[in-house]
């Protein structure tokens, strides 16, 4: 009988439910579900509706019992940073704010009243980015302090539906290290710098791996979606779980996780927590069996996201992709740009960023989505040659994974760019990435290497030059 292991990925514009299955051994994936997914304006708030994203999950889950495919174990992943602070009832103190919400603006100066930004990044290894929890938790701190003295548990977003599937609560590592609160030495919270924040560590859960079983589903859920399921800890962090799935073995490899965001880095054994990587703006999240992910964020597709639904006509990525490529406009934006990250337009943010740099200003869908495109590789290019510079080491090829790996203009313009070979693919990564651990987890893979060959032999890949 088939073994089936489902991942759930939700990303921020949209999570779906992929069923994972051996056949001849290559990995077979299959999405069942799909659903839309979205920060909400709560009276200027931006928020995630969890409520609503939990109704999402069981929905996918009864779609397995429907068509007769019930997966042995599961596992949830999402984006980083966001959580949930729960009182002794277990109920949702606040909204739960989402990553690009401005409450955070001015709080990395409250937090560096208290710690510089060169020794806090010499504790975490983590990036500066204003959304970063620890940012987040200040932002509480200065306009609802009751709820950190009233949080009994801290979770993050994907640690959330775990609980709520099985009444077990864990805060799983990859997800945990992207909120800047954990020690890259000791891979645990770092609590001495919580308790110098003012943050209540009573709400934070030990630590837990990728691999890890947090329970069986509550009676509650079982009776409703019509079956039990063993909830495994995949990394919980998307970009921990693509990753995972990058069709190699090559310690020097790069990689691209291209999606809303692009992280390009490269794996490591040991954290880079040195000043010279700090002002390169690098980060060391954690990954699976300890490995550190030493990346960039990039602003990635979030840009074409935005502006695809700014145009007036119905166009698919593809056609965008088409339409940019036939382009000669030659303005070039900086995607790291805060002016990038939550814009009220972001064809309005990319034109008044090229009139301001005095290059021309794009006005057809094909210029600006040419500029978006040729700005990305761009970056690409700058951030390749910034991670041989801090390494010493030369890298040929480019991984790029996730749904990004399909939009073949921008993967040429990678090749251009950087002058490296690309590989394009898996574009499911992430979900691949998901079950990989949780087929490590029920002995179909013995080893990492060996998923990861698996992955080379079981989708296509294609090579830009």
């Amino acid at each position: 009988m088939e073994k089936y292991y489902l991942a759930i990925d939700i990303g921020a514009s949209s999570g779906r439910h992929m069923l994972a299955s051996m056949k001849d051994g290559k990995i077979q994936l299959e999405e069942v579900y799909r659903f839309p997914n979205g920060m909400d304006d709560r009276n200027g708030t931006l928020c995630w509706d969890t409520e609503r994203l939990f109704t999402e999950i069981k929905n996918g889950l009864k779609k397995c019992k429907e068509i007769g495919k019930i997966p042995v174990s599961m596992g949830i992943d999402t984006w980083g940073v966001d959580y949930v602070l729960l009182d002794k009832d277990d109920r949702i103190l606040g909204d739960t704010v989402g990553y690009r919400d401005s409450r955070t603006n001015g709080m990395d100066d409250k937090v560096y009243e208290i710690i510089s930004q060169s020794a806090l990044y010499e504790r975490t290894g983590i990036q500066k980015q204003i959304f970063n929890t620890i940012y987040q938790l200040m932002a509480v701190k200065e306009t609802h302090p009751e709820y950190l003295e009233q949080a009994e548990t801290f979770l993050m977003i994907p640690d959330y539906f775990h609980y709520l599937l099985t009444g077990v609560k864990k805060n799983e590592y990859t997800n945990a290290t992207t909120g800047q609160l954990i020690s890259p030495k000791t891979n645990d919270w770092d609590y001495e710098l919580m308790e110098m924040l003012g943050y209540n560590t009573k709400m934070f859960q030990p630590v837990s791996m990728p691999g890890t079983v947090v329970g069986n589903f509550t009676e509650e859920v079982k009776n409703e979606v019509g079956f039990d399921c063993t909830v495994v800890l995949p990394a919980t962090h998307d970009t921990g779980s693509a990753v995972l799935a990058v069709p190699t073995n090559d310690d020097n490899a790069v990689y691209i996780s291209s999606g809303t965001w692009s992280l390009m880095g490269i794996e490591r054994k040991e954290a880079d927590c040195s000043l010279e990587s700090m002002k390169a703006n690098f980060t060391n999240e954690g990954g699976y069996d300890h490995r550190f992910r030493f990346l960039k964020n990039i602003m990635g597709l979030w840009m074409i996201q935005s502006v695809k639904k700014e145009f007036t006509e119905d166009l698919s990525f593809a056609q965008i992709c088409e339409m940019a490529s036939k382009e000669t406009i030659s303005s070039i934006v900086d995607c790291n740009d805060d002016c990038f990250l939550a814009p009220k337009s972001m064809i309005e943010a990319v034109q008044k960023f090229c009139r301001d740099t005095d290059q021309q200003v794009p006005e057809t869908v094909g210029e600006i989505a040419s500029v978006i495109y040729n700005s990305l590789a761009k970056c690409y290019g700058d951030t390749v040659k910034e991670i041989e510079d801090i390494t010493g080491n030369k890298y040929d090829t480019i991984y790029v994974v996730g749904g990004g790996s399909n939009a073949e203009y921008l993967n040429e313009l990678t090749a251009k760019y950087t002058g490296r070979k690309v590989s394009a693919g898996p574009s499911e990564a992430t979900a691949i990435g998901n079950v990989i651990v949780q087929m490590l987890y029920d002995g179909v893979f013995t080893s990492l290497p060996e998923a990861r060959t698996c992955v080379g032999e079981s989708f296509d890949v294609a090579i830009y030059e």
